[in-house]
């Protein structure tokens, strides 16, 4: 796998302070998205053993208190990503107690594929859906079109109830 950019400290893509990963590889490949640099899979760099571990090293940073990670892109559920996001994301939930995990797709949570939801099962917040240029919105918080939803996953993969404290923090 490869990313395009990392953010060890982030307040804007989810709630709190966060590390933010934006993975390469997106075959959705909407018209208007503002990341196109990340559509390729070869892009930006290797996905490897160190930057894994600094992501771990920088969750578990007590200078820097982060909330948890967000997982953008590009796409983190793109097959060819998934198993790789896969390990990454059982990692914190090992390694990174009471961090949450925020993911961002535009596959829709009811069409994933096996691999896929073995991947949400792990998640806390799915945002799901294409950006839709003509639906788009600035004032939309953590999406950039109306379509778009946001899933609180409750950590165990199933879509919970919407509670007002996440959309609003």
């Amino acid at each position: 796998m490869h990313y395009h950019q990392y953010y060890p400290v982030d307040v804007i893509n989810g709630p709190g302070t966060r590390a933010t990963l934006f993975v390469s590889g997106c075959e959705h490949q909407c018209p208007g998205c503002y990341n196109q640099s990340t559509w390729r899979l070869d892009g930006g760099q290797r996905f490897d053993q160190a930057m894994s571990d600094r992501v771990i090293r920088d969750l578990n940073d007590s200078r820097i208190k982060r909330r948890g990670l967000s997982l953008s892109g590009g796409d983190p559920l793109h097959p060819a990503n998934v198993p790789h996001v896969l390990a990454l994301v059982k990692r914190v939930r090992a390694e990174c107690p009471g961090k949450d995990i925020w993911c961002w797709t535009g596959y829709l949570l009811n069409e994933l594929s096996d691999a896929q939801r073995e991947l949400v099962a792990l998640l806390d917040v799915l945002v799901d859906g294409k950006f839709e240029k003509a639906l788009a919105d600035p004032g939309l918080l953590w999406r950039g079109s109306s379509n778009q939803q946001i899933h609180n996953l409750n950590a165990r993969g199933e879509a919970g109830e919407r509670i007002p404290s996440l959309v609003c923090s």
